[in-house]
């Protein structure tokens, strides 16, 4: 396996396959669908980038079989605190996700952020994805009861098909 940053030239790669594991129907290849109360897409060649402009500390890791092979999987990782990093956009490939590359993206973006100095990482997760919350706990993840609200009305975040979503944030320490 090979973790890299992503290059300019992958963010339309990333996009695509953010998009096809998270929304519409192929996103129903793999368990890790939104599809069913959120619409739209979740990201854009040109909103990751701006985002990694934005945050130049932020690394969008990307994993291959190899060097020159295709996308497999990617994880956004950004500091959060002075010891903690935020974890999000975590995907593997729909068609892929009973390769168990979720555990190797996820620990290999726990190393990373530990590598710069991370002790505790933190991510939110939209509260009915109950599935996808005990995967996390399984790997040591933890509610902290804080709350956030989901940003209704912004197209950024995909259009919402129910009204009672917000976001829970779990915590790990590294």
């Amino acid at each position: 396996m090979h973790l890299f940053p992503a290059a300019p030239s992958d963010l339309p790669a990333v996009a695509d396959m953010v998009n096809s594991a998270y929304r519409g129907d192929s996103s129903r290849q793999g368990w890790t669908t939104e599809a069913d109360y959120l619409g739209g897409q979740r990201t854009d060649a040109q909103t990751l980038a701006h985002d990694l402009a934005a945050n130049p500390e932020a690394i969008l890791l990307t994993l291959r079989d190899e060097a020159a092979g295709p996308l497999l999987g990617c994880a956004w990782l950004e500091p959060a605190t002075d010891d903690a990093w935020y974890l999000g956009m975590l995907t593997v490939r729909p068609d892929l996700q009973d390769r168990k590359l979720g555990r190797t993206m996820l620990d290999a973006a726990e190393n990373h952020a530990k590598e710069l100095g991370a002790i505790r990482i933190t991510m939110t997760v939209v509260q009915i994805r109950d599935t996808l919350i005990a995967w996390y706990e399984r790997r040591g993840y933890v509610s902290t009861g804080e709350t956030r609200p989901f940003p209704y009305g912004d197209q950024r975040f995909g259009e919402p098909m129910r009204d009672d979503l917000n976001f829970i944030v779990l915590e790990k320490a590294i």
